[in-house]
């Protein structure tokens, strides 16, 4: 229900076409959902099937140009079931975390390269999300000013609140990995645990 229920999110700001779904999905803006172009195309045409939105079909002379999707009263339903309700994170698979724990057999120095490049990614991936939590601080993101049109102005800074708090979270997490890792390093080279 995940891609499903972004969709129906991103939608909800604002109609769309599919190739502006796939971009923003594939934007690398940070965001908290990613979906290749092959998986969002399918699940528009179910989500269509099933009437959660609409597809208005534009034409130019005699080829069609594109389908911009809207919300439904009915997806806007579903939405707003999925939202009020807790969902029990996927049970864990953790590519990483798992081969942080067969570090043992390799070298310190081979452990500790691996480390490295884990921490410079994750460092990005901080960055990339307190950038995020900024903009959306300052009402800056081209979906938030959308979704904003609809919404009453004395709500807009609890909203972008409440969006760059998510981002943030994400940033703190990646800065945990960061210090998780040098810790690691650390034990790799028979260091004491923290």
């Amino acid at each position: 229900m995940s891609l499903q229920s972004a969709l129906l999110g991103v939608l909800d700001a604002r109609p769309m076409s599919g190739y502006e779904l796939a971009q923003f999905f594939d934007s690398g803006s940070g965001w908290v959902w990613s979906a290749p172009q092959s998986q969002i195309y399918p699940h528009l045409r179910r989500m269509e099937a099933a009437g959660l939105i609409t597809g208005e079909r534009t034409v130019r002379g005699s080829k069609l140009e594109r389908t911009i999707y809207s919300l439904t009263a009915t997806g806007k339903s579903r939405l707003l079931e999925w939202l009020g309700a807790y969902h029990a994170p996927p049970p864990p698979r953790d590519p990483f975390a798992l081969q942080a724990l067969l570090f043992d057999i390799l070298a310190p120095e081979e452990a500790t390269t691996v480390l490295k490049a884990f921490i410079e990614e994750q460092e990005r991936i901080a960055e990339r999300h307190e950038v995020q939590a900024a903009r959306l601080r300052a009402l800056d993101t081209p979906l938030l000013v959308e979704r904003l049109r609809h919404r009453p102005p004395e709500d807009h800074a609890r909203i972008g609140r409440m969006k760059a708090h998510v981002f943030a979270g994400k940033a703190a997490a990646a800065r945990q990995q960061v210090a998780w890792a040098r810790e690691a390093i650390a034990l790799a080279h028979g260091g004491a645990d923290t």
